[in-house]
């Protein structure tokens, strides 16, 4: 469980690093991650709302007020498809690319930063995997329930 500790802080670094970087560009965190899930869509894929609504773990009336409030900030384009007037489909602004080139600038050098303790991390979590679920089978068999 330390270990998991360990790694779930180090992620929780990141992430509250995230946040504060969003803000500070005059972003909602959200904001960020839909121009972030936006230009990183597969090839082929197109950012529909249910796209987002779904790589974003959000709800699909969540995901639509999102891409409203990025569209209000000029930050996103919402079009109605061709084929489907029902499906909008999203696309950054050049304010919504320059907010996200920035953004991804100082996440990656974050990144940079953090790599050797996630990595050390996840590789003590990778080598105790076993151990840890022999020792929760065993107390499972033994009826321990702490």
């Amino acid at each position: 469980m330390q270990l998991l500790a360990q790694f779930r802080a180090e992620i929780r670094r990141f992430l509250r690093f995230s946040e504060k970087a969003a803000a500070a560009a005059g972003l909602e965190p959200q904001q960020h991650q839909l121009l972030l899930q936006i230009a990183g869509a597969p090839d082929g894929t197109l950012a529909t709302i249910s796209h987002i609504a779904e790589a974003m773990s959000l709800e699909h009336h969540s995901a639509v007020e999102l891409s409203k409030r990025s569209e209000a900030a000029g930050l996103v384009l919402r079009t109605p498809d061709v084929n489907d007037r029902r499906c909008v489909i999203l696309e950054l602004t050049s304010k919504g690319v320059k907010a996200l080139r920035g953004l991804s600038e100082v996440h990656a050098q974050q990144l940079r930063e953090l790599a050797p303790s996630l990595i050390q991390a996840l590789t003590k979590i990778s080598g105790a995997e076993s151990t840890t679920a022999s020792a929760v089978g065993e107390n499972v068999k033994k009826g321990d329930r702490r």
